[in-house]
């Protein structure tokens, strides 16, 4: 069934796109701030620039129109677009949930599936933690968690300058300094010399956040406490995969599993392959 979007954009563009490819015209285009970015299929990419002039015509929230050249790249996980209609610039502030995330969207990823993750880290930081944010980004999960709940501190970490760049200016934006600490580095390093400090450590990070469980825990405070743990698994190692891996992590550093808080589904990352979420209860073996 097209969507109210498809509906208007074939409406509008009949006569000027053949009859035959119509049927591939996109059936809407992902909205940060004021950027919209559009995925085209190959057979109708000629005909970028009229649908871009469409979208800034009928959506006048929209400054900035791109294109999306391909997948998110390296491990500072680039994304691959181009402006190609509206102002020259990819620099916005996206609003959610009352938080304001400034961003290059041509520099930095922002995963909108991951809204409700988002909501709801905010709710579950509890009065006076301290929180180690491993792979904080712009600020995606600090943010929300300052903001919302009451932590004592949270250190995000993010390897990435320009992240970092954009998390300090994030962290003005939303007046939340003292609470939030942007931190330049490698959260393993981090990990290493603050050892124990952690109520909460945060992992909003994929694929291959496994390798960084022990320097997760390293992070905790000696009597325990929580990860939030994020990767991508198989629809048929849910959920004794995941689950094992953080109960043989936490043995081999002192600590045992003691608790599964929550754990779902957070989207669909391709055939059969899913990003999940796991709160895991870690206490000293």
């Amino acid at each position: 069934m097209p969507t109210p979007f498809k509906k208007m954009l074939v409406k509008a563009l009949r006569g000027e796109v053949p009859d035959e490819l119509l049927p591939l015209l996109p059936s809407g285009f992902q909205i940060i701030g004021d950027v919209a970015i559009l995925s085209l299929r190959p057979k109708v990419e000629e005909y970028v620039g009229l649908i871009a002039e469409f979208i800034l015509e009928n959506f006048k929230y929209i400054r900035t129109v791109c294109l999306k050249l391909g997948p998110i790249v390296g491990p500072e996980k680039r994304p691959q677009v181009k402006i190609v209609a509206g102002r020259p610039s990819t620099i916005t502030v996206h609003k959610e949930a009352g938080c304001l995330f400034k961003l290059d969207v041509a520099e930095l990823m922002f995963a909108k599936g991951n809204i409700n993750e988002r909501a709801r880290m905010a709710r579950v930081v509890r009065e006076g933690e301290l929180v180690l944010d491993m792979f904080a980004g712009i600020g995606y999960f600090s943010i929300p968690m300052a903001k919302t709940g009451k932590p004592d501190l949270i250190y995000a970490v993010d390897i990435n300058p320009t992240a970092v760049h954009y998390l300090a200016e994030n962290i003005r934006l939303n007046k939340v300094r003292g609470l939030v600490v942007p931190v330049l580095a490698d959260c393993r390093q981090v990990a290493d010399r603050l050892p124990d400090l952690a109520d909460r450590v945060v992992m909003g990070y994929l694929p291959g956040t496994a390798d960084f469980l022990p320097y997760a825990l390293k992070a905790l405070r000696p009597e325990g406490g929580v990860i939030h743990y994020h990767d991508i698994y198989h629809e048929c190692e849910l959920w004794w995969k995941p689950i094992r891996a953080l109960e043989e992590a936490g043995l081999r550093v002192g600590y045992r599993l003691t608790g599964i808080t929550h754990k779902r589904i957070v989207k669909s990352y391709g055939p059969r392959l899913y990003h999940v979420v796991i709160d895991a209860l870690f206490e000293p073996a």
